[in-house]
């Protein structure tokens, strides 16, 4: 294994020394360097260190790395009437994880909500067949730090990739933010795959927009009024935020309605409308 990793967020950058001095996803303002300054673990080390993790999150096929490493994401594996969607990417590759997630059927793409997830995308793309990356063209230039890619770089504000999933342009945390709506036959209630552009709550009751977690930047309120209006008439009873458990498994729909009642009141803005 070849590569380093960068310890805050996980970005793997395709290196074979330890020249490099920045990570540029934590040199942005929406993410941060530690106080102690930039670090990096080789991916050899990391493999060692780590495990890829497969278990179930509220419902759905979950993979992590053990122990927590980064920002600790997990990905999905989104198994859709016409298409399987790895939704969301993870630091390390394992032959076995790569087998466990292909048992059920082969994966069909690889979908991914902004930059702070992006980890080893290019190494996932290439395990399970050099199957296509969906970034969002806005994002396009976060993608360079692992190398060559098979990019689908999407346009607009949302994109089918079947009957039942539709990739939607969010914005606000990054200009390409996306999330995935999913409900089919297989998932009759609706599911959202919010990614950070609707973080899910500790407490599991509501989510919140933020430009940057980790500093507290809100976001611009014509984001999250562009957020709102994408969603109106999607249904959907759950929402799968960024981590293990960081889920809201019933009323999905209505915490997110009133979660947008939460943020305009919290800026004194309670009749926010179109921008």
């Amino acid at each position: 294994m070849t590569g380093l990793v960068c310890k805050t967020c996980g970005t793997k950058y395709s290196v074979t020394g330890e020249a490099l001095l920045n990570c540029a996803i934590c040199d942005d303002d929406r993410q941060y360097v530690p106080t102690e300054g930039q670090q990096w673990i080789r991916e050899s080390d990391l493999a060692l260190s780590h495990k890829v993790v497969l278990r179930d999150d509220d419902g759905v096929p979950g993979i992590g790395l053990a122990p927590a490493f980064a920002i600790n994401q997990r990905a999905i594996i989104a198994r859709g009437r016409d298409v399987s969607v790895m939704w969301e990417c993870v630091s390390l590759v394992t032959d076995e994880a790569v087998t466990a997630i292909t048992r059920d059927g082969a994966i069909d793409c690889i979908a991914i909500s902004h930059p702070h997830f992006y980890s080893a995308m290019h190494d996932w793309s290439a395990a399970l067949g050099g199957i296509p990356i969906y970034i969002h063209e806005r994002d396009r230039n976060w993608t360079r730090p692992g190398g060559n890619g098979n990019f689908v770089f999407w346009a607009g504000d949302e994109l089918a990739l079947s009957s039942g999933m539709t990739l939607l342009r969010c914005g606000g945390h990054f200009p390409g933010s996306t999330a995935l709506h999913w409900c089919d036959e297989g998932r009759p209630g609706g599911a959202l795959l919010s990614g950070d552009a609707l973080q899910v709550s500790g407490n599991r009751k509501h989510v919140s927009f933020m430009y940057s977690y980790p500093n507290a930047i809100p976001m611009h309120p014509d984001d999250v009024t562009h957020i709102r209006s994408l969603l109106r008439g999607r249904a959907f009873d759950k929402v799968y935020g960024y981590t293990w458990r960081r889920n809201i498994v019933e009323n999905g729909r209505a915490a997110v309605d009133s979660s947008f009642r939460l943020y305009f009141d919290a800026i004194g803005m309670p009749e926010r409308t179109e921008p």
